[in-house]
């Protein structure tokens, strides 16, 4: 089993190589959940993504027989990326088989670093089965996203930097997948303090590794915006490091994850894509797992999609009460829509859509159904427009 001189090691190798990225309190973060919170920002790597550790242990690593080769890796995003730029670095042929359903942007960033994409399959496991044709075919050096001691070995690093940091940390929040990134922090953070919690955390949606853990049967969804830890197969070397080191493993939805998606950009300042936001998001969903101890959360990567963070962004303002839908019932006269705007402006509310509903509507022929959808400071400040319409004599409620 993976040990921590095997961490050790990989953080000699890793060291000028990776960013050596800052573990440091969010006092915002630790008034809002009850516990002390500490990120650590993996997001800030070149690649944005705590995967060009693995990616980089694994390469250094190689005999000279095997660099000659070349590499290849199934991945659709942050693994791709880890191993395209650590092989140009180190001046390796790279090859990135991935599913043809990845995102153009991810493509042509892994491109960008100088590897040869190939795109093959409708499904991880149809491009995951051309990469070992290829890497056979070729002679290529495959290199596997998590199930791997020396991948293993460099996410590991992740937790000897936290303790170092901060060697108080009572708990650490890791997203799970296929567990390298946990398995090989557990190893590090059990070593250095034994009695530490170790915690993962994995979306309802794919909850492989609780299920080979704890014995349960969640089942296993098709998609989830925390793509990065959606792994149907736990990794074979990392569930004995799971199950020897990690004390418990929670689920989180993707509700929870958008909104903590949300409050690190608001709050910290800082984007991090779905499986980045997992930790956090325990931490909303369980407050009292974790009330008054000194947490430790990775933020594991930030390759975000703009558009779906666009679309998380918006819902979050929903959630909160700052985009609101309202809908007015009124006599279908000239100038009513005027006062209406006017009202909703004297109220301090800025109109985003109006939609003026004539003929798809239940009420009487001479009256109107308009629907206001409105900027707003929270949930109090609706209210308050509600009330300013009612007031005036217009039937107004919330949608």
């Amino acid at each position: 089993m993976l040990q921590i001189d095997d961490i050790r090691a990989a953080a000699a190798r890793l060291d000028g190589q990776v960013l050596r990225t800052p573990c440091v309190e969010s006092r915002t973060l630790s008034q809002l959940t009850g516990c002390q919170v500490f990120l650590k920002f993996e997001n800030l790597q070149y690649t944005a993504s705590f995967k060009e550790r693995g990616a980089c242990n694994k390469l250094a690593q190689l005999t000279p027989e095997e660099s000659a080769r070349g590499v290849i890796a199934m991945s659709a995003g942050n693994h791709a990326q880890g191993v395209a730029y650590h092989a140009q670095r180190l001046g390796l042929r790279a090859v990135i088989v991935m599913p043809r359903f990845t995102p153009g942007v991810k493509i042509e960033r892994t491109r960008g670093f100088g590897a040869e994409v190939v795109l093959h399959g409708d499904t991880l496991d149809e491009a995951r089965a051309h990469a070992r044709h290829l890497a056979e075919q070729q002679g290529l050096v495959f290199v596997h996203p998590y199930d791997d001691e020396a991948i293993a070995a460099g996410q590991g690093t992740v937790g000897l930097e936290m303790l170092a940091d901060v060697p108080g940390l009572d708990i650490l929040v890791v997203a799970v997948g296929g567990g390298g990134l946990i398995g090989g922090i557990a190893t590090a953070a059990k070593a250095l303090k034994p009695g530490i919690e170790v915690i993962g955390v994995q979306t309802e949606r794919f909850p492989a590794m609780v299920n080979a853990i704890k014995g349960t049967r969640h089942p296993q969804g098709s998609s989830t915006i925390a793509e990065g830890i959606a792994v149907g197969t736990p990794g074979e070397i990392n569930l004995p490091l799971v199950r020897e080191r990690v004390d418990d493993l929670l689920l989180v939805d993707e509700g929870d994850i958008e909104q903590a998606i949300v409050m690190l950009l608001e709050i910290e300042k800082t984007l991090v894509e779905g499986a980045g936001a997992a930790g956090l998001a325990a931490l909303l969903k369980h407050p009292r797992r974790f009330a008054g101890r000194r947490v430790g959360l990775v933020l594991s990567g930030g390759n975000i999609d703009p558009m779906l963070l666009a679309s998380i962004i918006e819902r979050g303002m929903v959630r909160a009460g700052r985009l609101a839908r309202i809908a007015v019932n009124a006599r279908d006269v000239p100038g009513n829509l005027a006062r209406i705007t006017a009202l909703v402006a004297e109220a301090g509310a800025n109109i985003d859509e109006v939609h003026h509903q004539r003929a798809f509507t239940l009420l009487a022929a001479q009256n109107v159904e308009i629907e206001l959808v409105l900027q707003t400071r929270g949930r109090e400040h609706v209210k308050q427009v509600i009330d300013a319409l009612d007031a005036a004599g217009f039937d107004a409620h919330e949608q």
